[in-house]
């Protein structure tokens, strides 16, 4: 029973595990920061924004000791969200066990053979809904396959990877490309680390049974439940067939759940409860194919960031289903079933012939690199907008039965969340400067972390499994970013496919009456202007959270807009840059990370100076009230929010936003 969390600082999130802890919650999973999941320190340029925001910053050792002060990992059971730098955590996570137990008079590596818990480390879904990828495929690849050869023989109760087939819902994965992705993924990590020849055969089926799986679980509970049993169906053949796994323990689908953010909504917000609940049981209820571990997300998540209470509520959700209910205490209740074999039949069947074309193109690997699954993604996501926004599919509050009585819950916004003070950032940037200077005004230190550094970029350069030379490293004191840095110099950077150039919107098909008026719309503008109309939808700041912004540039490529979306982790300088090469009639910037109020004064302050002031700004994000209006008060022309989840609504706003900076006569708005 977790709940994932992690916030500001090492110190603040220490205390906010304690109290967890002390409420009875049963494992930890830790949420970083973003500058922490792409290899920044907290005082580099690209981390401005985003130190504490939607995690706890870790730049080297010192903050990780905090972070588990008082909670002795031998016995502790961590999930620790991080993937592009998994290697680098786990290896602070292991020097940090090492340091606990020589504190405690104890042998260090009966701690470190002791330790339990999970790396996240699935890279694959990054390219496709994260983003929080820094290098290529192959070299991540590698990172994560010693990993796993390490894992294995050093600390064998920890599972290396946890593939996240979470994400992919959330990037809209029918439940088909949901079970797909994800097995290729395994499929990708698995041959990979035969490949390597770092784990004998005869040693393989303890590979197999360290692998750890990260699943969504949505609303739909039949559905969601049956493809819990697909995809222990499909694992079990899987690891039997192609891998040889006689050990049905070893072929076990293990797996943890955090239940679907992706339909939590802002309208009408205390609807999540119950939305939480069902999506638990629907991972809970059957025994043949329940979760090992649980996190809830809170009921305001789409507002902002849950508060302690929040996270205490959801807590109390499992407790009462575990202690009170006797829903636990029986075998399978859906045994038998004729509903329940059929649609996992028809999902089983579904998946295979997915993940036979996949195969056929080279893997998960090259499907990626390609751009098939992320066009294919956006493809789905646009589907699943087309329907609620047709009223096809029902999201009570939001497009049907949205009337409601004044909220208590949410009466008060300023304290329905909670927020991260600006002070973090600067504390956070100051402490790690203060690090690196106290670390090399020492001669034996700074030498130390020079030749981990040295060895690291040589075995990065060679062959070698890169645990050991990552452990020298993490107790050399050596950061984050410094770490990141030696890697992306022998590795170097990527930018994955966006998927909107190649994905299918409503495109040509039938548009309905409401887009046919966007178009007519857009047309009319276009030739009063005699230029198409153009727009930039960029994603400053390290938020790799990309789904929304692509669902509106696909649906303002269907609107008839020219659309320049360069995908995601842009500086605000570049995306000024874009904005004036292009000659745009707008800039769209989505940001869900919180940095809106440092970043987006930066894209409106580079417009103006560079000559390009009179371009309006519009926002997209996760954004309380009091922000709205600063942005607004600032010059931003209007603010988007989840509530706004009508995007031939939005087109038309667009619309009207340019036709008013550029003089022109309002037109009559798109029908309801």
């Amino acid at each position: 029973m977790r709940t994932y969390a992690g916030h500001s600082s090492a110190a603040a999130s220490n205390e906010l595990y304690r109290r967890n802890l002390a409420k009875g919650q049963t494992g930890l999973s830790v949420a970083f920061d973003l500058p922490t999941q792409t290899g920044y320190d907290p005082d580099h340029p690209l981390a401005r924004g985003e130190v504490g925001k939607v995690g706890v910053p870790i730049s080297h050792i010192g903050d990780l000791e905090a972070l588990f002060s008082g909670i002795p990992l031998r016995g502790m059971n961590t999930s620790m969200t991080i993937n592009s730098t998994a290697m680098w955590l786990l290896a602070l996570y292991q020097a940090t066990a090492e340091r606990q137990a020589e504190a405690a008079g104890e042998d260090p590596a009966e701690w470190v053979r002791a330790l339990s818990g999970t790396t996240q480390n699935d890279i694959i879904k990054e390219y496709l809904s994260r983003g929080t990828y820094v290098f290529p495929p192959a070299p991540s690849l590698r990172l994560i396959t010693d990993m796993v050869a390490y894992t294995v023989r050093e600390i064998p109760k920890w599972n290396p990877i946890n593939i996240c087939s979470y994400h992919l819902q959330e990037a809209g994965a029918t439940p088909v490309q949901e079970i797909a992705f994800s097995m290729s993924t395994a499929i990708a990590v698995l041959d990979a680390v035969r490949a390597s020849g770092q784990v004998p055969e005869a040693e393989f089926a303890d590979v197999v049974a360290r692998i750890s799986f990260f699943v969504n679980a949505g609303v739909r509970f039949v559905e969601e439940m049956c493809k819990m049993r697909a995809f222990v169906e499909i694992w079990d053949g899987l690891t039997r067939e192609r891998y040889g796994v006689t050990d049905a323990k070893a072929r076990r689908f293990r797996y943890g759940v955090q239940v679907n953010s992706l339909g939590l909504t802002e309208a009408q917000p205390e609807n999540n409860v119950q939305r939480i609940v069902l999506e638990m049981l629907g991972v809970t209820l059957s025994k043949d194919a329940r979760a090992r571990a649980i996190q809830l997300p809170a009921w305001n998540e789409a507002l902002g960031l849950p508060r302690p209470w929040d996270q205490q509520w959801s807590l109390r959700m499992q407790q009462v289903l575990a202690f009170e209910s006797d829903l636990l205490e029986y075998d399978d209740l859906f045994t038998g079933s004729v509903v329940v074999e059929a649609k996992v039949a028809d999902l089983v069947a579904g998946a295979r012939v997915e993940m036979a074309r996949i195969e056929q193109m080279g893997g998960a690997v090259a499907a990626v690199e390609s751009g098939y699954m992320k066009s294919a993604l956006v493809a789905s996501h646009a589907e699943r907008r087309r329907r609620i926004e047709a009223g096809d599919d029902v999201v009570v509050g939001l497009n049907r039965f949205d009337t409601t009585e004044p909220n208590p819950l949410t009466a008060d916004l300023e304290t329905a969340i909670q927020t991260v003070e600006p002070a973090v950032e600067h504390a956070a940037a100051d402490a790690v400067r203060r690090w690196r200077e106290a670390r090399d005004a020492d001669p034996g230190s700074r030498a130390r972390a020079a030749a981990a550094l040295e060895r690291l970029a040589a075995d990065a350069a060679g062959g070698t499994n890169l645990m050991a030379a990552t452990l020298d490293c993490a107790r050399a004191g050596v950061t984050t970013g410094e770490w990141a840095a030696a890697l992306r110099a022998e590795f170097g950077e990527y930018r994955a496919p966006t998927g909107v150039s190649g994905s299918i919107g409503v495109g040509t098909a039938e548009p309905g009456e409401a887009l046919a008026h966007v178009r007519a719309l857009v047309t009319r503008t276009s030739e009063e202007l005699g230029e198409k109309l153009r727009i930039l939808v960029g994603k400053p700041g390290l938020d790799g959270h990309s789904n929304g912004a692509e669902q509106v540039a696909v649906r303002a490529r269907d609107a008839g807009f020219e659309v320049i979306y360069q995908g995601i982790r842009l500086t605000p300088e570049q995306i000024v840059a874009a904005a004036v090469a292009e000659d745009v009639h707008l800039v769209g910037i989505s940001i869900l990370s919180g940095s809106h109020m440092e970043l987006v004064p930066e894209v409106l302050r580079g417009l103006r100076e560079a000559g390009a002031g009179d371009v309006p700004v519009i926002v997209g994000g996760i954004i309380p009230e009091a922000d709205a209006v600063a942005l607004r008060e600032a010059g931003v022309a209007m603010v988007f929010t989840p509530k706004d989840f009508g995007l031939n609504d939005i087109m038309g706003e667009i619309v009207g936003v340019i036709r008013r900076s550029r003089g022109l006569a309002p037109l009559e708005p798109a029908p309801a």
